[in-house]
């Protein structure tokens, strides 16, 4: 059983004030390196690939391909669930120093949701436009993490986060518009979050753990260094889903750290809710257009 902290009292603290926290050291370099090797695979095989492939046990696709992919510039933008088809990305959602630091944060009892890769190839010109999580995947209670954690060096020119320190405390701001549900928060709000923004930069190995009502996005990568990041869901494990898992997995609500109690706990909000992508990703979603 573990007794000891992960997180100092001040790390707990600084998250709980921000909705966010870059801890260092989240996983081994043996981790580290497996996570990469396994990761380095999937962007070689996608080079003989010219349009989203693989199958995730709802029929969607697993791999999703940028558009402008080809063989002599691959731009794999999305794994979804790689915890179902790498031994490596499974234990570190399982059982890290980075599944130690949730526990600080939501724990004891802590359960998985939902895992993905998100890789930002040098040239990608994917942008993330702001939104919060919890829209996407509300819960009875929002003791939700959002665990980023680092493949490789992240910074201001590879397409960092960007974050908005304290909005986990504030509104659950709409991801539809005129009947369309975008996935992102309304333009004028969000020009006035990005006036605001933190910039997250960290050394690969470093972990940005982020609350599920926090405001956030990033922009493309202008540089000639990748940026991919494995962002792996956890929730209390008293917090019950409300819709069903937009990146389903097998291991969907098992318990990573203390026990099974059975108990639910509810909070009060309301929020308009999601509409599951019908493509390999919301990054789908975020290319609506809608006027307004």
């Amino acid at each position: 059983m573990r007794v000891m902290s992960a997180l100092t009292q001040a790390q707990q603290d600084f998250f709980w004030d921000n909705g966010y926290l870059m801890a260092p050291d989240a996983v081994t370099a043996v981790e580290l390196a497996a996570l990469r090797r396994d990761f380095d695979a999937w962007v070689a095989e996608s080079r003989s690939k010219t349009q989203n492939y693989g199958e995730m046990i709802d029929g969607r696709s697993r791999f999703d391909l940028e558009p402008g992919h080809s063989a002599a510039q691959p731009a794999l933008r999305r794994v979804n669930s790689p915890v179902e088809v790498s031994q490596a990305f499974h234990d570190v959602m399982a059982s890290s120093r980075m599944t130690d630091y949730v526990a600080d944060l939501i724990g004891p009892n802590v359960k998985f949701h939902h895992s993905k890769v998100n890789s930002k190839l040098p040239g990608a010109a994917t942008k993330v436009k702001w939104h919060q999580d919890f829209p996407f995947t509300p819960h009875s209670n929002d003791d939700l993490v959002t665990a980023l954690l680092l493949l490789d060096d992240m910074t201001p020119e590879n397409g960092a986060l960007e974050v908005l320190p304290g909005s986990h405390r504030g509104d659950l701001h709409t991801l539809w518009h005129n009947g369309v549900f975008t996935g992102a928060i309304a333009d004028e709000v969000a020009d006035d979050m990005q006036r605001r923004a933190s910039v997250c930069i960290g050394e690969a190995g470093s972990v940005c753990l982020m609350h599920t009502r926090l405001a956030h996005g990033s922009k493309p990568n202008l540089s000639k260094l990748p940026r991919t990041l494995f962002i792996c869901v956890y929730a209390a494990e008293d917090a019950v889903p409300l819709v069903p898992n937009p990146v389903p997995s097998r291991h969907e609500g098992v318990v990573v750290r203390g026990e099974r109690t059975g108990r639910v706990r509810a909070k009060a909000f309301a929020l308009q809710l999601p509409q599951k992508p019908a493509q390999a990703s919301f990054f789908s979603q975020q290319a609506a257009t809608y006027d307004g």
